[in-house]
């Protein structure tokens, strides 16, 4: 499982020849957007957390260039589905096995709307089940106690968790929420894009070590794989 970060809370989840991207958020990222090309990213598939537009930006743009299978709630596929894209719907609890591992959409504490203002659904995380790897993707929400609930199914080798609070839950939360997850290895998301965000890289890296734990702020661009 190779994973690499496009800033926000855009990844790249790449297992065996298979390519995700989650949340394409790059275009409009100034943080991004000269470091990364959407038109030369592989995707078969496309996970949304939510419809906010810093999550859904570049999923049109990169569906219609690779043909990729839009995976979200059921509001936010049919909104795909209506233009014409490939679509897999699912909703809290649900999950389906797909060619790449088994896929379960779980809660997450946040809103969700379309850019202009159309219901998107109700937002949610992703875990995903690899042959050999288990990562969660909790897109954006607050500290919720149903994340104590993932560990009971599945052992995460990795988390991906927002930090950046104000929108989500912050460095202090997400620590809590590892303890909930029972994982110690995180990669931070949702940080530095907006002024509303911006984090001390450094201090936080120090709060989730003090813990036991390693928080991992990868570079755009940059990848580990697990």
């Amino acid at each position: 499982m190779i994973i690499t970060f496009y800033g926000q809370n855009s990844f790249s989840i790449k297992i065996g020849d298979i390519n995700i991207i989650i949340d394409p958020f790059i275009t409009g990222n100034k943080l991004s957007k000269d470091k990364v090309d959407i038109n030369k990213l592989n995707a078969d598939y496309i996970l949304l957390t939510h419809a906010h537009q810093d999550h859904i930006l570049d999923a049109e743009a990169i569906a219609n260039n690779t043909g990729a299978v839009i995976v979200s709630n059921f509001e936010i596929a049919t909104h795909y589905e209506n233009k014409g894209f490939e679509v897999h719907p699912m909703n809290h609890g649900g999950s389906w096995d797909f060619e790449f591992g088994k896929v379960k959409y779980v809660n997450a504490i946040h809103t969700s709307s379309f850019p202009d203002g159309s219901y998107g659904g109700q937002p949610g995380g992703f875990v995903i089940e690899g042959e050999h790897k288990n990562i969660y993707i909790a897109g954006d929400t607050a500290l919720t106690m149903d994340m104590k609930l993932i560990p009971l199914s599945t052992k995460l080798d990795l988390a991906i968790l927002p930090i950046g609070d104000n929108f989500t839950m912050g460095v202090e939360d997400a620590i809590i929420a590892s303890d909930f997850i029972e994982c110690d290895k995180i990669i931070g998301c949702h940080y530095d894009t907006f002024g509303y965000i911006e984090i001390d890289h450094e201090d936080a890296k120090r709060k989730f070590y003090e813990k036991g734990k390693d928080l991992m702020l990868l570079e755009i661009g940059e990848s580990i794989e697990l």
